[in-house]
């Protein structure tokens, strides 16, 4: 049996709004919020599934090498990296309890993490859109090797898929902050259950990202930019953040979950 502790998981604590912020709301009120919230996770999920088309190249009208080729190599390097920052930067700013207590003062606070969604599938739109491809070939790879990599590669999509039910997947896409609102019952955050997957990493879900953009059989030096942009988000910026967020809250609780469980290399020596 897993261990349960008094926090909440790394990769849900941006969508959680304290059960103080929530206010009584009309019949119609609560009625458009959840239909928001519905509509929003539906865009979610098409758009989770063209993302994977987007990186595999296939099945979608628009890969990741897809698209006419760019005039300068440099300007080309420099349109994909403004996309990936803007990405970065919105994930950042709107996780943040700071920006959270503001932009709830304009918005239902049911509505807040179903917003964070949009603003993510809208900008992961804009990426799929602008990316400009640079298709000279980092590495190629046929027969078992190709197939070990694609292998790799659905694990990785499969491991954050399974590592979002694994926390709690509708309230980390909004639906069960919209749907209690639109029943008239208080938010009250999940409780964080240490298992399977957490304990072997704090960031599964990251994992599972990471693992997906880097094994491919045929790299181009656009997805390696693509690649390497989100490692460096992910290790330097993204965990570190929302890590600090999370001491900050939990003090000595989050803390001794750090120096139990790895980051994202499973296995890893922890520290004493």
């Amino acid at each position: 049996m897993s261990s349960t502790i008094a926090l909440q998981s790394p990769a849900t604590r941006e969508c959680l709004v304290h059960a103080s912020s929530h206010q009584p709301a009309g019949g119609l009120q609560r009625a458009l919020v959840l239909i928001y919230g519905v509509a929003v996770y539906a865009l979610f999920l098409g758009t989770f599934l063209y993302a994977i088309g987007f990186v595999a190249g296939a099945l979608v009208p628009k890969g990741i090498n897809d698209g006419a080729q760019p005039a300068s190599v440099w300007r080309a390097l420099l349109v994909n990296a403004g996309l990936l920052a803007l990405f970065a930067v919105q994930h950042t700013i709107m996780a943040r309890p700071a920006f959270k207590a503001r932009w709830t003062a304009l918005i239902p606070a049911a509505a807040e993490r179903s917003t964070f969604v949009l603003a993510t599938c809208l900008l992961l739109g804009l990426i799929f859109w602008q990316w400009q491809p640079l298709t000279g070939v980092v590495w190629h790879l046929d027969g078992a090797a190709a197939a070990a990599l694609w292998a790799g590669s659905a694990l990785g999509w499969g491991l954050v898929l399974l590592s979002s039910f694994l926390i709690d997947h509708f309230d980390l896409f909004g639906l069960r902050q919209v749907a209690m609102h639109a029943r008239g019952v208080p938010y009250t955050k999940p409780v964080f259950q240490e298992n399977w997957l957490y304990r072997m990493v704090r960031h599964p879900l990251l994992l599972g990202f990471l693992i997906a953009f880097w094994c491919t059989p045929h790299m181009t030096w656009g997805q390696l930019q693509f690649a390497l942009v989100i490692s460096l988000y992910v290790f330097l910026l993204g965990t570190v953040v929302e890590e600090r967020d999370l001491v900050a809250e939990h003090g000595e609780a989050y803390a001794a979950y750090q120096r139990r469980v790895p980051k994202l290399i499973p296995f890893l020596k922890r520290r004493a």
